[in-house]
């Protein structure tokens, strides 16, 4: 036997596994199933509670052991179900117990055709009941949130749920109240179940308790497809699955990349789906002051005379949420046809941090994690704040503060630092920063002009929203949107040219990591795909552009990704290997930390749940952050500030009244404001009791 392998006997079966592996995983390995309800290893240590696995263990008691809470061990001999007469009446034990006040709500439950107490009870169940009597009956559905509803006589208390609220997303608002025979799942205090991550507990949940309100009633299994994609809402690129019916998106579910975010989701991710259908979708191309429908030869010929009237002087401003397809098409037609090289593009992610790649998951087995940020993790890429708090949780010193001056010399200053095993990441504030802007530089080498722009292309809904893009809207002569929503561009473009969402469309993105991965089409949209209409109006510029995306990458595959073909950007994209550290770079200059008078800087962040796909979705509102301002514990003592309480927030003549939250994940000297209740406030404030 190899060092580090134990050998035990499984239904007569003998398998070698890893010292250490559960006893589930060890039957799995040798093709055998135990059943299980509450066991799910992301969520931390077994506990034991649905007894589901019941197996008969030698060496040990004469009675069934919980499988899932022990470990393989040398000689070990475990029967289950299949060879032992003892574990089989364990589990058909252990189903009547489940199923004696369980509901019979299995042809109108949302879970029926997809749920594991079916599978199981088919499977291990004694296939009939001797209760007689009425089931127990509540109140149902109570609804934890606008986003999720409880059906509680379906709870067989596995606990999942309360597990994932208290031990990975750390938020404590999920609670088991009462003992015994009378526990049930509540909301602390019967406060709705606000979180950024709280519809994990929808997909956890191996019965149909805890369900999503927007799903609810919506499908049956064998009515949906399920399309694999990658969320296109932030830059960690969560591999997800859509499920379709009749042509339109019903649920957004996780597909569990292990490296990125180890199957889950935030809550923007999961359920902002809903923009799809919004009551302002553009579903032909817009023209003229009051942005009427017009027709599409009309509109590539008013795109047409706008682009050449504007010329070299014209200005693209990208939003970072295209897919590298899209961008690069854009870019082919205004560089290569028009010949704008000026563009407003995505925040630039260094190149050196392609030395420092990792997987996400590196995070959690790391000691010392430095968050060189002051804006929240959490509000600008969700699922690695998952990762600090697995990281924490396995004893990580993580200390919070950002660097003074730019971030490029902080990476120049990378080799001279004492980071471990230096896993370094940067955080954007878009969905694929990174894949636009190198499809951008890959499209041609022109430099930009010095000059008032003529016309301003805005690409995307975000672009269209952000302050700076629109003063250049101000100064220019004529804009050109494109754009899924009329709100975004309303009184702002000329002309609007439809576009789509990542649900919509084939491609690829990069996330933060640098990972290369695809996006497919879930649903058709009732627009053209953008690159077909961009393909057309490239022509009248003589640039040849295909509208297939598949083409469009092998092109930008050749100069960006190493010629990978499109068929190899497969389901489950890997990690793309380290570039070469530069032993030559210059150290970047000493940065003194500014000088901290009584004042505190201020940061008006962008909540994660905020943006054209939100707004659209009524259901997530309730998630916007209040009116409060963060502030650091050492802050907070030194003005007698205590948690909770209203302050007077003020700066330049400007106050405001908000309720303190005091934070750990804050430097001193700073304090955090979401950017809607910032008001005008201005760079440094005083808050007082």
């Amino acid at each position: 036997m190899s060092a580090g392998l134990v050998t035990l006997t499984i239904d007569e079966r003998e398998v070698s596994v890893p010292k250490g592996t559960g006893l589930v995983e060890a039957a799995l390995a040798a093709g055998i199933e135990i059943p299980v309800f509450c066991y799910e290893p992301r969520l931390g240590p077994p506990v034991g509670a649905c007894r589901m696995c019941l197996c008969e263990v030698q060496p040990g008691p004469p009675k069934p052991q919980a499988a899932c809470t022990l470990q393989a061990a040398d000689g070990m001999v475990v029967r289950t179900a299949r060879t032992s007469a003892m574990a089989a009446e364990a589990q058909n034990g252990t189903l009547e117990f489940l199923l004696v006040n369980h509901p019979l709500d299995c042809p109108v439950c949302d879970k029926g055709g997809e749920c594991p107490l079916q599978d199981l009870t088919f499977r291990y169940g004694p296939g009939n009941t001797r209760m007689t009597f009425p089931k127990r009956t509540f109140e149902k559905p109570i609804p934890i949130s606008p986003l999720i509803a409880l059906d509680r006589e379906r709870c067989i208390l596995c606990y999942r749920c309360t597990r994932f609220s208290e031990d990975v997303a750390e938020d404590g608002q999920l609670v088991a109240v009462n003992r015994g025979a009378q526990s049930v799942i509540a909301t602390f205090e019967d406060e709705p179940y606000v979180g950024h991550f709280s519809g994990n507990v929808t997909e956890i949940c191996p019965v149909g308790a805890l369900t999503s309100t927007q799903y609810r009633f919506e499908a049956r299994p064998w009515e949906i497809q399920s399309v694999p994609t990658v969320c296109g809402l932030c830059p960690v690129g969560c591999n997800t699955s859509a499920t379709t019916r009749e042509g339109k998106v019903k649920r957004i579910q996780s597909r569990n990349h292990p490296e990125i975010d180890e199957g889950w989701l935030c809550d923007k991710g999961r359920f902002a789906y809903d923009h799809l259908t919004a009551r302002d979708r553009i579903t032909a191309p817009l023209g003229g002051n009051r942005l009427a429908p017009i027709g599409w030869d009309e509109a590539i010929d008013r795109a047409e005379e706008l682009l050449r009237r504007g010329g070299a002087s014209t200005v693209t401003a990208l939003s970072g949420g295209e897919s590298v397809e899209e961008a690069y098409g854009l870019a082919r037609l205004m560089r290569d046809g028009v010949g704008a090289n000026t563009a407003v593009l995505p925040e630039q992610v260094p190149d050196g941090l392609d030395a420092y790649r990792a997987p996400l998951s590196a995070l959690r087995d790391c000691k010392t994690i430095a968050v060189l940020c002051d804006e929240p993790v959490v509000e600008r890429a969700p699922v690695v704040e998952l990762w600090l708090k697995a990281a924490r949780r396995n004893g990580a010193t993580i200390t919070y503060g950002a660097p003074e001056g730019p971030v490029d010399a902080l990476v120049t200053d990378l080799p001279n630092l004492q980071l471990g095993a230096r896993t370094v990441y940067y955080l954007p504030r878009t969905p694929n920063g990174r894949g636009v802007t190198d499809a951008w530089s890959a499209a041609g080498e022109g430099e930009p002009v010095d000059e008032e722009p003529r016309v301003l292309v805005i690409s995307g809904d975000e672009a269209a929203q952000d302050p700076s893009v629109r003063v250049l809207a101000e100064r220019a002569d004529a804009v050109i949107g494109i754009g899924m929503f009329r709100d975004s561009f309303h009184g702002l473009a000329h002309l609007v040219l439809p576009g789509t969402s990542y649900l919509e469309r084939d491609g690829t993105t990069i996330n933060l990591e640098g990972r290369l991965q695809r996006q497919r089409r879930a649903v058709l949209a009732p627009v053209p795909d953008v690159l077909a209409w961009l393909s057309k109006l490239a022509a009248r510029f003589d640039v040849e552009l295909s509208p297939h995306a598949s083409v469009v990458f092998e092109e930008v595959s050749a100069k960006c990704f190493g010629g990978v073909t499109f068929a190899e950007v497969g389901e489950r994209a890997d990690l793309p290997p380290r570039a070469a550290r530069s032993e030559t770079q210059e150290p970047g200059s000493q940065r003194e930390p500014g000088s901290r008078d009584s004042g505190l800087r201020l940061v008006a962040y962008r909540p994660l749940f905020s943006g054209a796909a939100v707004e659209r979705t009524p259901e997530l509102h309730f998630q916007r952050p209040g009116d409060e301002i963060q502030i650091a514990p050492a802050d907070a003592q030194a003005r007698g500030v205590v948690n909770g309480a209203t302050v007077t927030v003020s700066s330049n003549g400007t106050s405001l009244e908000l309720r303190a939250r005091i934070t750990r994940e804050l430097a001193p000297g700073i304090v955090r404001i979401a950017r809607d209740h910032a008001g005008d406030l201005h760079a440094t404030v005083q808050v007082t009791p």
